[in-house]
């Protein structure tokens, strides 16, 4: 089997992307197939890596230090001298015409659908009827050009699902996995019990993530009288609006936090994580606070929601005073007890058993167009 992933529009602040792209790697690679991965870049170069060959295309900067490959034929060149058996791409714009390459040369092609683009437009620009309109198009398109698509949980789903039904697409549905041994609880830390809601929030300061709403959480808390304190690890173009929004509330902004074993021990501290997203397709950030012993809020609806179950956390309408109630609500649980539930909830999610599904479905996609392994 060989495996090319495609993974467009990187950035410096894209880590959820990248944190998949590799662990699935590392898995393909471990199983014994050979992978390939082309990514955009500032210059073309090939690097020869314990986890395949990594292909870097010179692309231009598109905003926010991220770089997007605008000239698909030349990722077509690269495949050619490759010859995959199959190709998953995450994008699903610029890309597309590898799709059909792949199916004029017998090749299995994945959609990786990581973000579900109506809700997520319709949050970025507040067009929500006419971006949910042009999203369903493309939707139809994107059916037709692949052999598989593959979601990361039901409310990701339900954006292709009648399409994909139409066009006899299949789909399927693979929830993402966590590094279970870098996040991981820690030793309890000494420290004043004076009754602060300890809480953190991990992820892009950018709209369409809703870092806004999780710090307008704390605000509120503070605005109630609770003694809280907030620290936010992240980046993004919407910093400085959202530090104003803060206030005088006790919200600590951190930056992008590169060593995740740094990360872990942060997150370990808090008390709850706040992720609340309505439009968050998975959750990696979940389930990294998740291992890490921290119990996490969400909003009641998106593709986060469905890695938190009632004992592992608490969710609300995505407004500031209904997620303060889910969270006064679950620090009014057992420390010990919540800790113990978050990691156990973690624990059913290993990458281990994300990649094999995916390499089941890179098999299917594979034979189903006749390629040979």
């Amino acid at each position: 089997m060989r495996i090319a992933q495609l993974a467009n529009f990187i950035g410096p602040a894209s880590g959820g992307m990248k944190t998949a792209i590799e662990a699935l790697g590392r898995g393909y690679v471990d199983a014994g197939a050979d992978r390939l991965l082309v990514i955009p870049g500032p210059t073309d170069t090939t690097t020869r890596t314990p986890l395949g060959d990594v292909v870097q295309l010179r692309a231009p900067r598109v905003g926010g230090g991220y770089r997007l490959i605008v000239e698909p034929w030349r990722v077509i060149d690269v495949l050619e001298q490759y010859r995959p058996t199959s190709v998953e791409l995450s994008d699903k714009l610029t890309l597309l015409p590898v799709a059909r390459w792949a199916r004029r040369n017998g090749v299995g092609s994945v959609l990786f659908s990581h973000e579900r683009l109506d809700d997520m437009l319709a949050m970025r620009t507040g067009l929500e009827t006419g971006a949910k309109v042009s999203i369903a198009l493309l939707n139809r398109l994107l059916v037709r050009s692949f052999d598989q698509v593959v979601v990361t949980s039901a409310y990701a789903q339900a954006e292709f699902q009648a399409v994909a039904d139409a066009a006899g697409c299949p789909m399927v549905r693979v929830p993402l996995g966590v590094d279970l041994d870098t996040f991981h609880p820690r030793a309890p830390q000494h420290r004043a019990d004076d009754g602060t809601i300890r809480l953190t929030h991990v992820g892009r300061l950018s709209r369409e993530k809703s870092p806004q709403l999780a710090v307008a959480t704390a605000v509120e808390l503070h605005r109630r009288g609770r003694r809280v304190a907030m620290d936010v690890y992240g980046e993004g173009p919407h910093l400085e609006e959202i530090r104003a929004a803060a206030g005088d509330a006790p919200v600590r902004f951190h930056g992008f936090i590169a060593g995740r074993d740094d990360l872990s021990r942060r997150i370990a501290t808090a008390d709850v994580s706040l992720s609340v997203c309505p439009g968050e397709t998975f959750g990696l950030a979940v389930l990294e606070a998740l291992a890490s012993g921290t119990p996490v809020v969400t909003a009641d609806r998106g593709g986060a929601r469905e890695l938190v179950d009632d004992r592992s956390g608490a969710w609300g309408a995505p407004t500031p005073d209904a997620l303060a109630d889910a969270v006064e609500q679950l620090v009014l649980r057992p420390e010990r007890g919540r800790r113990t539930a978050a990691r156990r909830r973690a624990e059913e999610f290993p990458w281990s058993r994300t990649v094999e599904r995916m390499l089941a479905v890179h098999d299917h996609a594979a034979t189903a167009v006749g390629a040979t392994a």
